[in-house]
């Protein structure tokens, strides 16, 4: 293949970076979406529960791996950049709405998932705003608190009722760690809407 002048050198090193570890994580991930609503939607019982449990389990790890590698080994990519806020944004609202279909997110909790779907759709719309504007949100430890307890509580509810039978309590404990996730998305949200308005108000 033909490069344009002064790009041959650059050929390798990105057809490297799009098939790196970190990258191909990141492509599991987002291949896992349509996996996890399928074990919801056609298989039954506890199995159903268990592979969508695992699935999430497995992405959600990855979320954490891929990031780590792409640093420790330099591989960080635009690419994976833009891909690995997308994925996790599509893990987190297809369980959501697979769980509120069968019935696990009910009542007032599902207030709880709205919040968490309009901040995870309100921070894109904002970072992409920002990026417009050369503007970067330094991601605050209470943001990666909030991702940690909201995939916590996502597992415990994609586990549901198989994992009700070794231990009473864990559809409860689920609901409760998604109000405390539903608190910190509030939280963490406000530092992007505060960033843009400001950064609006100056443009």
């Amino acid at each position: 293949m033909v490069y344009p002048s002064g790009m041959d050198q650059y050929a390798p090193r990105s057809r490297q970076l799009l098939m790196s570890l970190p990258n191909v994580l990141t492509y599991a991930r987002i291949l896992a979406v349509p996996a996890l609503v399928a074990c919801l939607l056609f298989l039954k019982g506890d199995t159903a529960r268990w592979a969508a449990f695992a699935l999430f389990t497995a992405a959600a790890l990855t979320d954490w791996l891929d990031g780590y590698l792409a640093r420790a080994w330099e591989q960080q990519s635009t690419l994976g950049g833009m891909l690995d806020p997308i994925a996790d944004k599509l893990i987190v609202g297809a369980a959501l709405m697979m769980l509120v279909y069968d019935n696990t997110i009910n009542g007032m909790s599902i207030w709880a998932a709205i919040v968490i779907l309009c901040r995870e759709i309100l921070v894109s719309g904002l970072r992409e705003f920002l990026a417009e504007l050369n503007v970067k949100v330094r991601v605050t430890q209470m943001a990666k608190w909030k991702t940690t307890v909201q995939m916590v509580a996502l597992a415990f509810l994609l586990a549901g009722p198989a994992a009700e039978k070794i231990y009473h309590g864990v559809t409860m404990a689920g609901l409760g760690l998604l109000w405390m996730a539903a608190l910190l998305t509030l939280l963490t949200g406000y530092d992007y809407l505060k960033a843009a308005v400001r950064h609006a108000i100056n443009h």
